[in-house]
């Protein structure tokens, strides 16, 4: 399973709704997200551009993508930045990778 940080905006109405039925809207998708074979790992709500961020792992791209869908669908969101997340051994093996490539087109390879 990947990991993916969603932030997410609200637009005017959907925080109007909020104010007017209080509740926790990470408690409110999570089981969206696990109907699509996710899992939220923490969520929050913040100050800033995004008035949530949540930290999520889907078996794919596409099961990420429908969270995202899903949560612009309701009709109280402005934006939803799904960005995946690699980890640092992940980091370390494409720094390998992109030097190994870097020193093959200095030497005027393929």
């Amino acid at each position: 399973m990947s990991n993916y940080l969603m932030q997410v905006a609200y637009n005017p109405e959907g925080v109007a709704a909020m104010i007017r039925s209080p509740q926790n809207r990470i408690e409110a998708v999570q089981p969206a997200i696990e109907r699509l074979g996710g899992k939220v790992h923490g969520g929050w709500f913040s100050l800033g551009e995004y008035d949530v961020v949540i930290v999520a792992s889907f078996p794919d791209n596409v099961s990420a993508a429908a969270a995202s869908m899903i949560f612009s669908a309701e009709g109280a969101v402005k934006t939803v930045n799904t960005t995946p997340l690699i980890s640092g051994e992940e980091a370390v093996e494409a720094m390998k990778k992109s030097i190994a490539i870097r020193i093959q087109a200095l030497e005027g390879g393929p």
